[in-house]
């Protein structure tokens, strides 16, 4: 590696970079993240936002860092309330059908569905890949029928260590599929499951609303409908019963530990603390806040004070529209320019391999100087990013603050995202200490270096 330039190791005298290893060594050598997700997901359980559970979630992580001495609120947010109700499907038709048979489905609503009749639907599944395909169809084609879009995820992809690439490629059936089957006259729309693995196991997540009924199909199932199909006509029976119930009052939590120096300028670190109803949400995204929350732990433990403000978010309702993102920029605005960056975890507590960054070329020289710190646990790459790093803090990029998402192998992240699968054990914990120690260090060096990052 190249000598740093003179300006970067101004910015970073050896006593912070003696505090910056003292910070990864304590955050390695402590459970206290995993201790914080084991009761987020285990003790108080999925947090879709409006559930009671979303609420006890804020009210905890705010009595926890108040604990850590730091002043928090609790930020209004009005979200969603959205659940779930029953999900049963069976084919009733298909070729070579055996007679007083069906075949099951296994499915689940897509977040914001619509909901068919108690005693459910039956129509005609149609199958398309593509929505060009769905357009060349017309309406004469879809109307009264169920779409199915079997867009397959990119395993290969995906192993190669592309797995956010192949995500969105397939995403955006599950995003606007039923809205444009419904556009169409469909009277329900189903999406193969976006996921990097097979076990027949079906995942949810948000979609447009479309005024129709709205599934994901495993991907097993998917196949074998479109197997059908393909040899004739094929008819299922579909019941979805999710209500869209009145809005209700969510929180974010912010929480500062205020600078010494500079407690007017803000370093944030941050994961969103709603969830899907299926799992728990261990990886989507308790590990994400709880990596946040130990930033702040550890520098009370070694009584490190920060220069600038260190600022802790748990976001509410990343996962159904981004209402805790939305009222923070509303309040906040004002103050971007003296927010000197942004990090926020969203892709699960695997091997932390480094930091997505939307930020100038100038600003991620600036920080070569930490990568010595990062190599014993392979957190040194700095990828440039043209988008936002995270959902969350994307309006604070969008306005140039340099912001930072926490760069994890996600190999296996798509296996449980959205799915019943999103538990705690999918969770090492020799991993979250590794990712609660990455976020640690980058956040003090914002916090402490000499001068802000560039814009």
């Amino acid at each position: 590696m190249m000598a740093a330039p003179q300006t970067s190791t101004q910015n970073f005298p050896p006593l912070l970079l003696q505090q910056l290893s003292a910070i990864k060594a304590a955050a390695l050598n402590d459970d206290y993240a995993y201790r914080q997700l084991t009761h987020l997901t285990e003790n108080i359980g999925p947090r879709p936002t409006g559930s009671p559970q979303a609420r006890a979630a804020a009210e905890y992580v705010a009595d926890e860092l108040r604990k850590l001495g730091l002043d928090v609120r609790l930020q209004q947010v009005i979200v969603p309330h959205w659940v779930r109700g029953a999900e049963t499907a069976a084919l009733v038709e298909y070729p070579g059908m055996v007679p007083n048979t069906t075949q099951k489905i296994i499915l689940t609503a897509l977040g914001g569905s619509s909901s068919t009749p108690a005693d459910g639907l039956t129509a005609e599944v149609i199958t398309v890949d593509t929505f060009d395909e769905l357009q060349a169809l017309g309406r004469n084609k879809v109307a009264g029928k169920i779409v199915l879009f079997n867009e397959p995820f990119d395993k290969q992809k995906s192993g190669a260590g592309f797995a956010f690439a192949a995500y969105s490629e397939a995403v955006r059936y599950r995003a606007a599929g039923p809205k444009a089957a419904a556009d169409l006259g469909a009277v329900a729309a189903l999406v193969r499951s976006v996921s990097s693995a097979d076990f027949r196991l079906p995942h949810t997540g948000f979609s447009l609303p479309a005024g129709i009924p709205a599934g994901a199909v495993t991907a097993e199932d998917a196949d074998l409908i479109v197997h059908l199909a393909g040899e004739g006509r094929v008819r299922m029976h579909l019941t979805l019963t999710p209500q869209k119930l009145p809005d209700e009052t969510g929180y974010n939590v912010i929480a500062d530990l205020k600078g010494a120096d500079h407690p007017e300028q803000i370093v944030i670190v941050s994961g969103h603390l709603d969830s899907w109803d299926l799992g728990t949400g261990a990886i989507d995204d308790g590990a994400g806040v709880v990596m946040a929350m130990q930033t702040a732990e550890v520098l009370q433990r070694l009584h490190l004070r920060p220069a600038r403000t260190l600022r802790v978010i748990a976001w509410m309702d990343e996962e159904t529209g981004g209402a805790g993102s939305r009222a923070y920029s509303t309040e906040y605005i004002n103050d971007f320019p003296r927010h000197v960056a942004a990090i926020e975890s969203d892709s699960g507590a695997a091997h932390p391999l480094g930091f997505d960054v939307k930020a100038s070329a100038a600003a991620i020289e600036a920080l070569r100087p930490i990568q010595p710190v990062l190599q014993s646990i392979g957190a040194t790459f700095f990828q440039p990013s043209t988008y936002s790093p995270g959902a969350d803090i994307a309006p604070m990029a969008d306005a140039g603050v340099p912001s930072f998402g926490v760069m994890q192998d996600g190999r296996t992240y798509f296996n449980y995202h959205h799915s019943a699968a999103d538990t705690l054990d999918k969770v090492v914990p020799s991993e979250l200490r590794e990712n609660a120690a990455a976020m640690a260090v980058l956040a003090y060096a914002l916090t402490n270096m000499k001068e802000p990052l560039p814009r």
